[in-house]
């Protein structure tokens, strides 16, 4: 399987660099991604759910970077394993070029084989639930640099509002006992300063 394409991201090339090399991004963004860990240099451990044609399948694998030109490319390989449904691996060489003062063209050439059931269900199959993944993760790669460079992205997000729906009741409660001490407003206003530096 072969696949090229080519996005313009909203972004100067610095920051499009730097998302590339964001894991909580990349992890927001890849369609099934269950996580990304770092596992060495430049190696990343990779688990993820991915359905193509009538199998699905959790795959386990490893992504690793290589020659690295920052920020203007590299190259990805990767390889994972899916049990009974079969495995994967290949290399997509990635380029971004700017285009404009607040624009970058992202560029991609990428080749894998597939092995076991998935090789059985036929390259059409293979090669349309590829550019599907990849269009839906390019989609929410462009909808996080566009949110802003000083947003979080989605996840972080969802995981503040989440804390914040279950810390409320405890909150007010709080509140209520030591309305003289003050010690809860200063623990609410440094857990909102640690968010914000995180964001």
């Amino acid at each position: 399987m072969e696949l090229t394409e080519s996005h313009t991201l909203p972004v100067p090339q610095e920051r499009a660099w730097e998302a590339l090399n964001d894991t909580a991004i990349l992890k927001v963004c890849i369609p099934g991604c269950e996580s990304i860990e770092a596992d060495g240099e430049n190696t990343y451990a990779v688990a993820l759910t991915a359905a193509v044609g009538p199998v699905k399948a959790r795959f386990k694998g490893r992504m690793q970077l290589a020659d690295i030109d920052a920020p203007r490319s590299y190259t990805i390989q990767f390889e994972g394993q899916g049990g009974a449904a079969g495995f994967g691996k290949g290399d997509a060489h990635v380029t971004l070029e700017p285009a404009g003062e607040n624009a970058t063209t992202l560029s991609y050439t990428a080749s894998a084989q597939v092995g076991g059931k998935l090789a059985q269900i036929g390259s059409r199959l293979v090669d349309g639930a590829a550019r599907k993944i990849a269009a839906e993760f390019f989609k929410r790669f462009g909808e996080q640099l566009g949110a802003g460079e000083t947003e979080a992205p989605q996840e972080a997000q969802e995981a503040q509002e989440a804390q914040e729906a279950s810390d409320t009741p405890d909150t007010q409660t709080a509140e209520g006992a030591d309305a003289d001490g003050g010690e809860e407003p200063q623990k609410r206003k440094r857990s909102w300063t640690a968010w914000i530096s995180k964001s």
